[in-house]
């Protein structure tokens, strides 16, 4: 099939970000230096060092073999019928109603896990294995994919259905399928330390002793009503470490990788769990949410003129991946696509707002502990452990990290305490 103006339109621009993408790659990798930044090199002995540059590369180079697979096989099933074949397909065997859009879907979903999951299991037993920190066993990584499956299920289809049903039954349908979204997506967050997070991994209460009264002293000088501090077992998986908050209100946790605790001090763990109080007291929490919800909002009105079936943009739509009947669960698959460049660049701005709110968590942990020194110190051996790339270039950054590239949250600690 050939793409009509809209869908050569979609075409160029996913080449582009595929470009822009391949470009900053490039540069990343051009930017690695020979020595450590000067603020590092007392955790990164040149061994160290080497082996983060290399696993710099390995990621690199597979990032590169994912995102070609990742556009080569939606062209290739883009440009074969792949989207009109599956959507007559499920239509001609389920009807025109509600189980047909729900068939569309799972196959698409299906299709597209299935196509990555190879790349899923190159990346964690030989990639994550050769540097020595996967963990998974070839058990548990089968139990993951298929809680995976049941929990996308369980959760997903539900949730297709309500907006497939009132996309096609209600009106101001936009309206009413972003707060179903809205709604579920807040239960979820408020649902996920005490349900969902638990298949995956255990979470142990932090003991008593003098990290947690280290802790607790913390929390009470910040005015942070602490809930539960927990121990994930993390190693289950990884060697690598980490911290995060998660929940609200009764059911907000913090949580710990046990990788984490074995090696860091106390004043570090106290300082890193400053810093994850910080965000929950510099509200960036609830921004983010509300910036969620807001985004969301102007997603589904869009989505909306793209299932519109007496719309011409959904009529274009539909023509640009030769489908012919414009149904709400098309819809979404073919939205997801068009809206992707889009979704790239917002990525832009939405890292940069990140950042800085990492900075301010610096900042604000800076202030609760005394100091900058033991989040710095933290800091630094975080860096070492994950192997981190401690010089990507501006453009990488720009596109995809949100959190500042380690040595300049270290400069900024260091003018804290200058």
């Amino acid at each position: 099939m050939e793409p009509n103006a809209l869908g050569l339109i979609i075409l160029i621009a996913l080449f582009a970000l595929w470009n822009l993408d391949f470009v900053a790659t490039i540069l990343n990798l051009r930017s690695l230096s020979s020595e450590p930044p000067e603020e590092l090199a007392d955790v990164f002995d040149a061994e160290k060092y080497a082996k983060s540059q290399d696993y710099t590369r390995t990621n690199a180079r597979f990032g590169v073999i994912e995102s070609v697979v990742s556009l080569f096989t939606l062209l290739a099933f883009w440009f074969a019928g792949g989207f009109g074949w599956i959507d007559d397909l499920t239509r001609s065997a389920l009807g025109n109603g509600l189980p047909a859009g729900l068939a569309f879907l799972s196959i698409i979903f299906l299709g597209h896990y299935l196509i990555h999951l190879p790349l899923s299991i190159y990346a964690t037993f030989v990639i994550e294995e050769r540097f020595g920190f996967n963990r998974t066993t070839p058990k548990t990584f089968i139990i993951d994919q298929i809680k995976n499956l049941v929990l996308s299920a369980l959760l997903g289809l539900p949730l297709a259905a309500g907006v497939i049903w009132i996309f096609g039954n209600v009106e101001m349908a936009w309206l009413w399928a972003w707060i179903l979204f809205t709604v579920v997506q807040i239960v979820l967050m408020w649902l996920a330390p005490t349900l969902i997070l638990p298949l995956f991994n255990k979470f142990e209460p932090m003991p008593e002793g003098p990290l947690r009264s280290s802790i607790e002293a913390m929390a009470a000088k910040c005015g942070f009503p602490i809930g539960e501090i927990s121990v994930m077992d993390g190693s289950k998986r990884s060697t690598k470490a980490n911290a995060y908050f998660t929940g609200f209100g009764k059911t907000k946790r913090i949580a710990l990788y046990d990788t984490l605790v074995e090696e860091q001090t106390d004043d570090e763990l106290v300082a890193v769990l400053a810093h994850e109080i910080g965000h929950f007291k510099c509200r960036h929490i609830v921004q983010r949410l509300a910036v969620s919800i807001v985004q969301s909002a102007v997603l589904f009105f869009l989505l909306g003129l793209a299932v519109d079936r007496d719309g011409a943009f959904a009529r274009e739509l539909f023509d640009a991946f030769g489908v012919g009947k414009i149904t709400p669960a098309v819809g979404l698959v073919l939205f997801g696509i068009l809206f992707t460049p889009a979704s790239r660049l917002l990525g832009v701005l939405s890292n940069a707002w990140s950042r800085k709110h990492e900075f301010e968590a610096d900042a604000f942990a800076s202030d609760a502990v005394g100091g900058p020194g033991p989040l710095i110190s933290a800091l630094k051996k975080l860096s070492a452990k994950n192997l981190s790339n401690l010089t990507p270039h501006r453009l990488r950054v720009v596109l995809d990290y949100s959190h500042p590239p380690l040595p300049e949250r270290l400069r900024a600690l260091a003018a804290l305490r200058a």
